[in-house]
């Protein structure tokens, strides 16, 4: 299973043309995404048109949806964070360290474009692509 990040689906939205969007495309075709509640939330956000936003909204309820912070997850996250920090690494948004520490913890790889998500991943056994 893999895990795009919201970099990617917001790169996938506006038409960018780079290899991770290629590879969403890819993984898609071959029914091997997931979503996650907060990567939909903050992609759906940045949505100005309506229409825009309704055509994500469906793209979206075509693909398995998984809730990630859930009290277990809650916890890891913040130990995660707190062992990162005291190595000299600040991971900015917390939706990325609660992510990450999902597909860690779940054994999800991870398509994303963010600079968080390498720091974590030279710490933990994050696997990204």
């Amino acid at each position: 299973m893999i895990l795009a990040d919201s970099s990617i689906w917001i790169d996938f939205f506006n038409d960018t043309n780079n290899e991770k969007v290629d590879a969403l495309v890819e993984y898609l075709s071959r029914e091997r995404v997931i979503s996650a509640d907060l990567v939909i939330t903050e992609v759906l956000q940045g949505f100005r048109k309506d229409s825009d936003f309704l055509t994500a909204v469906e793209i979206f309820k075509t693909i398995p949806c998984h809730s990630v912070a859930g009290i277990e997850i809650a916890l890891k996250s913040a130990e995660n964070f707190r062992s990162l920090r005291k190595k000299g690494i600040t991971i900015r948004k917390t939706v990325d360290m609660i992510l990450a520490t999902y597909c860690i913890e779940n054994n999800i790889s991870l398509l994303q474009n963010d600079r968080d998500f390498e720091m974590i991943a030279s710490e933990l056994d994050l696997i990204l692509l």
